[in-house]
């Protein structure tokens, strides 16, 4: 669905923010985007959705170069912005209602309001709204003309825990409908959760990229961590996991002692992301 090759960007005034990016997409994949601020999440973002257009290099969305793309492609794109731009005397069902006037066909915006928790304000105005209320109703926005691809920038930004799921959820939902979804963020934790690939951005490069899943692994050690009562303290003694059913240290400790804890020793996409870059996300 999105092909890169070679992609570089330079801003007016010189300074390089993207070089030499190469990565490819797949249909019906959750694609992560990662790194600090400043690292070319947004400008990448602003080149797929044709926002900054001198760029040199190739780039193919839904198998077209973007250069040759015409107003069509809006048709079939959606964008979720970290920072949403709503009408803001306007309310939610009257924005939606002028956006949804851009598109052939929509969907039934109160509907959509509904998923996102919002129905019983879609006659309220937008400046009465929270960030997060702003950052739902953007999502909404985004999907209301049922997109092939969709390119959320942190989208769950200013979201509390319990709307932070209820978004995600609908990710992996338009993601289960076969859409492929651009995702950047420096949220690690949403990015392990939804990515079924992840890339590493530093500096306008990209610096790995393969799954979280596999990402953590290759960075794990091999051993289990046992945590256990000690008369009126936790003791803690570490295994290899290697023939593990076959350690008679550990086999005696689990019959002789009551456990508090037991856990292997993997480590987060964030400390992968810190060993693969040498950077902090900041």
């Amino acid at each position: 669905m999105i092909e890169v090759e070679g992609l570089s960007y330079r801003y007016a005034s010189g300074s390089a923010a993207l070089q030499d990016l190469n990565f490819q997409v797949g249909p019906g994949e959750v694609f992560g985007f990662l790194g600090p601020s400043g690292a070319g999440k947004s400008t990448t973002q602003k080149i797929l959705i044709r926002l900054l257009k001198p760029y040199t290099g190739q780039v193919r969305v839904m198998g077209r170069e973007l250069r040759e793309q015409g107003p069509e492609y809006y048709e079939r794109i959606g964008v979720g912005f970290e920072l949403p731009n709503h009408f803001m005397k306007l309310t939610a069902l009257e924005n939606l209602r002028f956006f949804a006037s851009f598109y052939g066909a929509t969907a039934d915006p109160r509907a959509l309001l509904a998923k996102v928790g919002l129905e019983e304000y879609a006659d309220h105005r937008i400046d009465q709204f929270s960030k997060g209320m702003k950052m739902r109703l953007c999502f909404v926005r985004a999907v209301l003309h049922d997109p092939q691809v969709l390119f959320l920038d942190e989208p769950t930004s200013g979201l509390d825990p319990v709307n932070a799921r209820l978004l995600k959820d609908l990710v992996l939902q338009e993601k289960a409908r076969g859409k492929t979804v651009f995702l950047t963020t420096h949220n690690m934790h949403d990015a392990a959760e939804l990515c079924d690939r992840v890339a590493f951005l530093v500096d306008g490069e990209i610096r790995l990229t393969g799954s979280p899943k596999e990402l953590c692994a290759e960075g794990a050690r091999r051993r289990l961590t046992v945590e256990y009562e000690e008369g009126d303290t936790t003791g803690s003694r570490e295994f290899p996991l290697d023939s593990l059913g076959e350690d008679q240290e550990f086999l005696e400790l689990l019959r002789s002692r009551r456990l508090v804890s037991v856990h292997s020793q993997e480590p987060t996409l964030e400390d992968v992301f810190v060993e693969a870059t040498g950077r902090r996300l900041m």
